[in-house]
């Protein structure tokens, strides 16, 4: 379960942050799991969850987004959207697809605190 390393990543980027920026709370944190990204969601909110008691994250409100995948069709030549990394191009069918988007996990915002 990749998710739970991937949890300790994201809080200890929201600790260095508070640590140099000088907050002492988070109440929300809102990330980006693509739906190229090969994070499973459900996972990583259980790792989170396991993750975050002791940390500035304690008690905040965790959002996570999930954008569509999207890859540009070299026989199309256009942008489509996908599921998977092995689906077909939903248009001609072909599997000459470069990834563009959705492959992200990644952190968006953050409202922090600092009293």
């Amino acid at each position: 379960m990749h998710e739970l390393s991937l949890a300790g990543g994201v809080v200890r980027l929201v600790e260095d942050a508070a640590e140099r920026e000088g907050f002492r709370r988070v109440s929300q944190l809102r990330l980006e799991a693509g739906a190229l990204s090969g994070v499973e969601v459900r996972a990583l909110r259980f790792a989170l969850d396991a993750s975050i008691p002791g940390t500035c994250l304690e008690g905040a409100e965790i959002l996570i987004d999930e954008p569509p995948g999207t890859a540009w069709c070299l026989r199309c030549c256009e942008t489509v959207e996908i599921t998977s990394r092995a689906d077909a191009c939903p248009r001609c069918g072909g599997f000459q697809l470069q990834p563009t988007g959705g492959t992200e996990l990644r952190v968006v915002d953050l409202l922090v605190h600092d009293d």
